[in-house]
């Protein structure tokens, strides 16, 4: 070939050389930057989708979680253990309780094995819940449960390379607790709360605490308004359904005794003080009639108030509580008093129209300077009224006005001859008097606190 075709293509060969090497111009864009050539290196996206099938860790998908572990033979036994976080609420109308804890359940799946060197577990959340087997739990006699999902389902699963699994929950419960008010508010309440498996009996699945009493934790923290929790602790039992058969079941029982100083400020205590008020009436003056009447009105609507208040607090119970015990009776001494002036104000009524009318029938010998006159009790037979001295016989009443009263005239030259009958008539007189009026006032000043703080011996020693 002739010299120059060859240089003409080596020239051609050159240039088309130079051109591949000069890095490309997208349409649009700005001026071309050159970059160094490290970083047109790419690391490997690991969350990409490779192609060909995946071998996955856990080979859920190679078996059928639909059926128990073992299935056909012995019962899986599962394990549970309870943190209790708080006791929340305790309802004596709705006679239930509300509790918040962690339930947590061990079994061995050992569909769920896998090879680990480092013989590590992996933990998941809720998501993997569902594709595999999880106990039945659920809590007998509740009315509301839920799992806490802020900020996610709380649940968490953990699996061990030999199968172990443990699966965790956060539940708040609210459960029926039989309370029995016979000692109200001076009681301890029991409350269980019980766990059962809900579709495989005693053959299928062996439901028990994993580590004995110690399978029961609570928090130091957990304290009520009206309430001191005294002891927590777990025992197990067989229920029997007629139509399913038995299941093992879980319970976690409390005991609670009430506070007893609020229900003292709130109700015993103004008890107490509307039963002393209304003995104030006793030292009042029996003619006080507005004063005495308004006073045992006010404690005796005081007392019906105070009842009603204790009694929209509490379910509507068949028997009596001791609280109403102690309202009652301090309701009945109340309405005693206010019949004890009832007594009062019509014995002195009847007594003074008895004076109206002696002093109609005898009117008053203010012409007598030098002697007294005094009214005696018709039982005084006419020889004694004659046997004192000095007495004139013209002024001895006839038989039948001498039955109802008989006025004795003594003289004063007479007097110290008669000191001894004088004495003993009007010491009868005062004793009439006395018992129709006074008496009843200075007896009650005695009587009703006397029976009230007997009342309160007897109401705190059976009762405290």
């Amino acid at each position: 070939m002739p010299y120059f075709p060859r240089l003409i293509l080596f020239l051609f060969c050159l240039m088309v050389l130079v051109e591949s090497r000069k890095p490309k111009r997208r349409r649009g864009t700005g001026p071309l930057e050159t970059k160094p050539s490290h970083l047109y290196k790419k690391n490997p996206d690991m969350t990409k989708i490779r192609h060909g099938k995946p071998q996955p860790l856990l080979r859920v998908d190679d078996h059928d979680f639909t059926m128990r572990p073992a299935f056909g033979g012995p019962a899986i036994p599962v394990g549970v253990d309870v943190q209790v976080e708080s006791l929340d609420s305790i309802s004596e109308v709705d006679m239930d309780f509300t509790m918040t804890l962690y339930l947590r359940h061990y079994w061995k799946d050992e569909r769920l094995a896998f090879p680990s060197a480092s013989n590590k577990s992996m933990t998941f959340d809720g998501r993997l819940v569902k594709k595999i087997w999880v106990p039945d739990v659920f809590f007998v006699h509740s009315k509301r449960s839920f799992i806490h999902d802020t900020t996610t389902d709380n649940i968490m699963l953990r699996v061990f390379p030999d199968g172990q699994v443990l699966y965790s929950m956060r539940i708040t419960v609210t459960a029926m607790c039989n309370m029995d008010f016979s000692h109200f508010p001076l009681d301890s309440q029991t409350c269980s709360l019980e766990l059962e498996s809900y579709a495989y009996t005693d053959e299928d699945l062996m439901l028990y605490w994993k580590n004995g009493d110690e399978s029961l934790k609570t928090d130091e923290k957990i304290s009520l308004s009206q309430f001191l929790i005294q002891k927590f602790h777990t025992t197990s039992r067989l229920a029997f359904y007629s139509s399913t058969g038995w299941y093992n079941r879980l319970y976690i029982n409390f005991t609670l005794r009430r506070h007893i100083f609020f229900f003292l400020l709130q109700t015993y205590f103004p008890a107490t003080l509307m039963v002393m008020l209304s003995w104030v009436s006793f030292w009042i003056d029996r003619r006080a009639v507005p004063a005495r009447v308004s006073l045992g009105i006010t404690t005796v609507l005081t007392m019906s108030t105070i009842i009603t208040g204790v009694n929209a607090s509490m379910p509507r119970v068949s028997y009596i509580k001791a609280v109403d015990i102690y309202l009652w009776v301090s309701f009945v001494f109340v309405f005693l008093s206010v019949l004890e002036y009832a007594a009062v104000n019509y014995l002195t009524t009847v007594q003074e129209r008895k004076e109206r009318k002696l002093q109609e029938k005898f009117p008053c010998m203010c012409g007598m300077l030098h002697s007294r006159t005094m009214m005696l009790d018709g039982s005084y037979s006419e020889s004694e009224a004659n046997s004192l001295a000095g007495y004139p016989r013209s002024h001895i009443l006839p038989e039948e006005e001498r039955q109802d009263k008989i006025v004795v005239h003594l003289a004063l030259s007479n007097e110290s001859s008669s000191s001894r009958k004088k004495g003993l008539l009007k010491g009868q007189v005062g004793l009439r008097i006395f018992q129709n009026t006074h008496a009843i006032d200075k007896y009650s000043r005695l009587i009703f606190p006397a029976s009230y703080i007997f009342f309160n011996l007897i109401y705190w020693s059976v009762f405290a």
